[in-house]
């Protein structure tokens, strides 16, 4: 009797505690964003990366910013010349000076021919004023090799002076229309958060971010294309670093990084940003542009010292800049833009 009893006890708690379980889940709020799911079916197959391309699609057609060097209005060199002169510089920036070397040298031969310092006097206040350079050494190279062709393929385009992994598969999927995968930051970040829920936290690429962008990249051409230039304005737009504007996202009902709460937010793995000012990379753009107005873009020796308070920080950035080719010290210490 006793054990029935004891039996008959435990049964009834059971039964509370689950009854007690289903109320709670039924009063639990349902959770709207279901997530992607892994497909497993990879290059752009699954229902989800379909899902995908045609959100992003259709805010592409709406929102992508209308700069000349896309929808196929200027040729490759246009193309790889946008590429560089973004490289950590925003593109709004980029515009009016790519509209000048453009209207100036639209070629690789004109731009072989041009001289160093009209480059460098044109880069203006881009920033890292060495990609002028790589610029020039490029075109050369073009010409000279390539029949003033821009190659379209991997392996010649990775071999030019300047060009990395980013700039030759952006090169093959916007100037050439190939079907390849393109990961610059604004992309890593979207797809790691989009399909992973985690933060991107910079750094090098990894091999399991380009095998997500592998399996998600559509198998057609064309909207292989369009996925690479969506997703990067919606990283660069949208899904931004620190204040990502989630409530604008195209992909925000699947998006893993939204439903998880967006776990470690604008957390990096690289080193935080030096300050700008008073580093030699302030003094240095600031002798760059000292040149870059000057008449026959020439400073006295007088000139030169007035420009910066630290002696010795200044005399140390016109000796990094003479050894890096962007300037030419004269034997009575003034300086000029090369020839």
């Amino acid at each position: 009797m006793f054990r029935e009893a004891l039996v008959g006890m435990l049964w009834e708690e059971l039964s509370l505690i689950f009854a007690t379980i289903k109320s709670m889940n039924d009063r639990a709020p349902k959770r709207m964003n279901q997530g992607f799911r892994a497909t497993g079916k990879g290059d752009g197959a699954g229902d989800e990366a379909a899902w995908a391309f045609s959100r992003l699609s259709s805010w592409w057609r709406s929102a992508a910013r209308d700069f000349p060097w896309r929808f196929g209005r200027t040729s490759p060199w246009g193309v790889l010349l946008s590429e560089v002169m973004s490289q950590q510089t925003p593109m709004s920036r980029v515009l009016p000076y790519w509209r000048q070397w453009m209207g100036l040298w639209p070629t690789p031969q004109d731009l072989a021919q041009a001289s160093t310092g009209d480059l460098i006097a044109a880069w203006g206040r881009l920033g890292y004023p060495r990609r002028a350079l790589r610029l020039k050494e490029c075109a050369q190279v073009v010409s000279q090799e390539f029949g003033g062709r821009l190659p379209d393929d991997y392996q010649s385009l990775v071999a030019l002076p300047g060009i990395g992994d980013y700039t030759a598969s952006a090169i093959l999927s916007f100037a050439y229309g190939d079907r390849v995968v393109v990961l610059d930051t604004n992309i890593r970040r979207v797809l790691v958060r989009a399909f992973t829920g985690q933060e991107s936290r910079g750094g090098s690429t990894t091999k399991g971010e380009r095998d997500l962008a592998q399996s998600l990249l559509p198998a057609d051409r064309a909207q292989s294309v369009r996925w690479n230039q969506a997703v990067m304005e919606l990283g660069a737009l949208i899904c931004t670093a620190s204040q990502p504007a989630c409530d604008q996202c195209p992909l925000k009902e699947k998006c893993l990084f939204l439903a998880v709460g967006r776990p470690g937010l604008g957390s990096t793995r690289t080193r935080p940003k030096q300050s700008f000012v008073g580093t030699n990379r302030q003094v240095r753009g600031i002798i760059i542009d000292a040149l870059r107005r000057a008449p026959d873009h020439r400073l006295g020796p007088d000139q030169v010292r007035s420009l910066w308070k630290d002696q010795g920080q200044l005399d140390e950035c016109v000796i990094g800049l003479d050894q890096d080719g962007l300037i030419v010290i004269g034997q009575d210490q003034s300086l000029s833009l090369p020839v």
